[in-house]
């Protein structure tokens, strides 16, 4: 998160990018590149309270695992990472792709989030 290279990095990735993803604490660095302003986000329990101070401008929803803001999207920790990921397959792809993949990775989704 401090590392002003891969900050800035993130940041001109995103503006080529048709979809930008986060995983866990990864929404700090979506922060920090200034990606989460004016929108909503999520983390990992452990960092709700250093989102809300890296992100003043996000509003904050420690409740959800996983947030679509159209090109940005966040989840909390890892199991909703997976949660968000079948989301996005389904998204870009169709809930029968989401959920053939799903069951491939031996993973009980109901299409969370949905």
């Amino acid at each position: 998160m401090h590392n002003a290279g891969l900050i800035e990095w993130i940041g001109n990735c995103a503006v080529n990018t048709k979809l930008v993803l986060s995983v866990c604490k990864g929404a700090l660095l979506l922060a920090k590149a200034g990606l989460l302003d004016g929108l909503e986000a999520t983390t990992h329990h452990g960092a709700i309270d250093l989102l809300r101070e890296v992100a003043p401008r996000t509003r904050v929803s420690p409740e959800k695992r996983f947030i679509d803001n159209g090109k940005v999207i966040v989840s909390a920790g890892i199991s909703a990472g997976i949660d968000m990921s079948l989301y996005v397959v389904a998204r870009l792809l169709g809930d029968a792709e989401a959920l053939k993949t799903a069951w491939y990775m031996e993973y009980d989704w109901k299409g969370i989030g949905r």
